[in-house]
């Protein structure tokens, strides 16, 4: 993979061009005229030519009025000119690069802030990759396996998969157990396999013994040990207990694993600046993997292509010896948040719950009867917690104090009433003096009393609906799961994001499926637009850089193949990105895209 252009550095423009530019507006009515703005006259501008104008276009701001405009001027990495395209010539010099755009739609960056580009891209985790359809007990599964063990990257000596359904584990007869199946093909090595939505691990007996699992083994906080009727694990592992097992899999960090996660995230970068994305906020850092390391050399090498929030992962299971002061102390140590640098460190991903289907998430009912799975989560079958609202109270005080933002994993409704507790507990400990952007993400099952509570206490609903499980299938109702348009009509901040990999990177099949949910679908494709530029800037504290076309602001831009406000919803999720700006650098454009 090649070295991708330098990013220029980002500087506001100066106070005389500030000055002729306000002129310049002045003359042509508004910032965002479009067609409707009267012809400019000429303005002697020679001082402050552009340094790539875009123009002839169809340019949708995404500021407060909606505005559209014809042409964009970009000088040192800032937008200088928003409108129509006689008022842009003035900022024409013998050197200004013009991107002719033949009337197609541009948009500012998009703005993904939940996403796993690391854990997407590396190839260690995927070195065995198991179908969620496969017949786990046939020979041929055998013989996949046993040809997966010898191909295992990152030279480590467990056998990493990934792919399966936990439905396929407990379909299986009493007789045969999930550590059983691996046992058979891979005796003598470690195996883990994550569970395709990631909240599950199946490990074979190896794996329980170098993990120190037995029937002695008491389940981990926001985990639970599957166990047969002798009290046996039989090698499925829930939510925590898995997570424990799969790091595992990748201490001690080794430069060889590291490489293969940097490549991996090199990978994942020109995906995501395929897809038009120029802002990201990473889900969920493993800083004991090493990680935050893989990061660092990305901005250290140039190489990083998208303005990068990470979310350090507070984990669940300390260290031996380790209190919660201690690792909130050493969070708190990797805090960084210089607004100039690609790269921030400023909030932490905590999980409150687990999912729906594995019956971990946390609810406020009992999961019913028929749903219940045939081994007890919890005795009251009302979920778990990975962090209980009075810890997660704790970290959050502490935390917001040294300006990190909370992102919060939030399935069950007990889960989310939870995490509002948590917030507005802290709230009342620290006073009103912080300037908090705490948010809950996922929200698939919200008590309708809490909808009004993100209004209230002022935190940012983060939904992700890329992904077709999200859809309410034909004839059916989306009411009551992942509420949208009923948080939405609260006034609540919201925003979107994809939670890739698990479900679709593109935003365009977000907003697509964002206006496809029923009585749960945003009003119109502005707020859905929105909910992935302007309103995820936010989120990222980066709303008076980013987020918008508008003088002032960092030229991060794209232009689309299509006119996504002249056609019908269900063709808007297949819209290509032509070309993506950062900072008004070019960073991708498509194969026989030309001015």
């Amino acid at each position: 993979m090649g070295r991708l252009p330098a990013i220029v550095q980002l500087t506001p423009v100066n106070t005389a061009a500030a000055l002729l530019l306000l002129l310049t507006l002045t003359a042509c009515g508004s910032s965002g005229g479009g067609n409707n703005s009267p012809t400019a006259p000429p303005v002697d501008n020679s001082t402050n030519f552009a340094d790539v104008i875009l123009q002839n276009g169809l340019i949708y701001t995404v500021d407060s009025a909606k505005s559209r405009a014809e042409a964009v001027a970009v000088k040192d990495g800032n937008i200088v000119y928003v409108g129509n395209d006689a008022g842009v010539a003035s900022y024409q010099g013998a050197n200004t690069r013009i991107i002719d755009l033949k009337g197609k739609l541009v948009l500012p960056g998009i703005h993904d802030g939940h996403l796993h580009p690391l854990e997407a891209g590396s190839t260690v985790a995927g070195t065995c990759m198991v179908s969620n359809t496969a017949d786990i007990t046939s020979t041929k599964f055998q013989t996949l396996l046993q040809n997966c063990a010898p191909q295992q990257q990152g030279d480590i000596d467990w056998v990493v998969g990934f792919g399966h359904s936990i439905a396929q584990l407990l379909d299986l007869p009493p007789e045969i157990t999930p550590a059983s199946i691996l046992d058979t093909a891979i005796p003598s090595r470690p195996v883990v396999i994550m569970e395709e939505t990631s909240h599950s691990m199946w490990v074979n007996s190896r794996a329980l013994e170098v993990a120190g699992i037995d029937r002695s083994t008491p389940d981990p906080q926001g985990g639970l040990i599957v166990k047969d009727g002798n009290g046996d694990p039989t090698g499925l592992l829930l939510d925590n207990a898995g997570d424990n097992v799969f790091e595992l899999a990748f201490l001690p960090p080794t430069d060889i694993l590291l490489d293969l996660h940097y490549e991996g995230l090199l990978f994942a970068l020109q995906r995501i600046r395929r897809n038009g994305i120029t802002s990201i906020a990473n889900a969920r850092v493993y800083t004991r993997r090493g990680y935050l390391d893989v990061w660092k050399r990305a901005e250290r090498e140039g190489r990083l292509t998208a303005r990068t929030v990470l979310a350090l992962w507070a984990y669940p299971t300390l260290l031996p010896g380790q209190s919660d002061e201690g690792q909130i102390q050493a969070l708190a140590e990797l805090y960084q948040n210089d607004p100039d640098q690609l790269l921030r460190v400023s909030q932490v991903k905590f999980y409150s719950d687990g999912l729906l289907e594995n019956e971990t998430a946390a609810t406020l009912d009992p999961y019913p009867e028929e749903d219940q799975l045939p081994f007890f989560i919890s005795a009251d079958h009302r979920g778990l917690n990975y962090f209980t609202q009075e810890r997660l109270t704790q970290y959050i005080a502490a935390l917001e104090q040294l300006g990190f933002d909370m992102h919060i994993h939030t399935i069950g409704d007990r889960g989310v009433r939870e995490a509002l507790n948590a917030i507005e507990a802290a709230m009342a400990a620290n006073g009103p003096g912080i300037e908090r952007r705490h948010r809950l993400t996922h929200l698939e099952s919200v008590d309708p009393l809490d909808y009004g509570r993100f209004v209230a206490l002022d935190v940012i609903a983060d939904f992700q609906v890329a992904g077709d499980f999200t859809l309410p299938l034909p004839g059916q109702s989306a009411d009551g799961y992942i509420p949208v348009r009923s948080i939405y009509d609260t006034g609540a901040r919201y925003t979107l994001s994809s939670d890739w990999d698990v479900s679709d990177l593109s935003p365009f099949v977000g907003m697509q499926n964002a206006l496809s949910r029923a009585e749960q679908s945003l009003p119109d494709l502005d707020a859905a637009i929105r909910g992935y530029t302007i309103n995820a800037a936010y989120l990222m504290r980066s709303e008076d850089r980013t987020g918008s076309i508008e003088v002032g602001k960092l030229a991060d831009m794209i232009v689309i193949d299509q006119n996504i406000f002249a056609i019908p919803v269900d063709q808007i999720g297949q819209t290509r990105v032509l070309l993506t700006m950062l900072g008004g650098e070019e960073i991708y454009r498509q194969s026989g895209f030309t001015d």
